[in-house]
């Protein structure tokens, strides 16, 4: 399929209501209906291209960016847990996105750098740019990385609600009114929940901190 006929096709596909994405949900989740997920993955590839278009690709590689993109979907879809409270989007983009960074990562080493940015003022600095530095010692690096992975560890012992609004804020570049959407609470929530997530991490990372000096 080209490019052009990926297009026309997204163009058919209308957004579902949430009482009809809650009710496929169900169907899928618990009575096993492979329709209802089809119908899920289906109705989520416009958040595959949207995802694929941060990147400047030839149309070959953006197809092939895309089918690596709806792969992650497809897991996301199979690992997501409708009954948390989390929505779908924020939980799917992350495996959407990391689907198509390994692709392009094997596809060209000299993609190695491209990760979304991590705030406005940061310019072009990613996340891997600011956590991990290539010109440093072979040792330092070691510690980094150290770093990084007790970081996202600690991450994922946050309350769900915390670690989706971090998640989505630092890692895959959500406006706070995206996230207030897409999870259906106020601004001023999504604020407090940002907050609270990071307190908690530096709490849990203080001592490792302390101990690394």
């Amino acid at each position: 399929m080209i490019l052009s006929q990926y297009l026309s096709e997204l163009n058919k596909i209308e957004m579902l209501l949430p009482e009809e994405e809650r009710s496929l949900w169900q169907s899928y989740k618990v009575d096993g209906d492979l329709e209802s997920r089809r119908c899920l993955i289906e109705s989520y590839q416009p958040l595959v291209f949207k995802t694929a278009m941060r990147w400047r690709l030839s149309e070959p590689a953006m197809l092939d960016s895309i089918q690596e993109g709806t792969v992650g979907l497809i897991e996301a879809v199979e690992k997501y847990d409708h009954t948390r409270g989390v929505a779908f989007s924020l939980f799917a983009v992350h495996r959407i996105k990391g689907r198509i960074i390994n692709h392009l990562k094997g596809e060209d080493s000299s993609l190695l750098h491209i990760d979304s940015p991590l705030t406005e003022s940061a310019g072009k600095s990613t996340i891997a740019d600011l956590l991990i530095d290539a010109q440093a010692e072979v040792s330092a690096q070691v510690e980094q990385n150290y770093l990084v992975e007790q970081l996202k560890t600690a991450m994922e012992r946050l309350p769900a609600k915390e670690q989706q609004v971090l998640q989505g804020v630092f890692l895959d570049d959500c406006q706070p009114k995206e996230l207030a959407a897409a999870m259906e609470v106020s601004l001023s929530h999504i604020y407090r929940l940002q907050k609270q997530g990071i307190r908690r991490l530096r709490g849990m990372m203080s001592k490792l901190m302390g101990n690394w000096r």
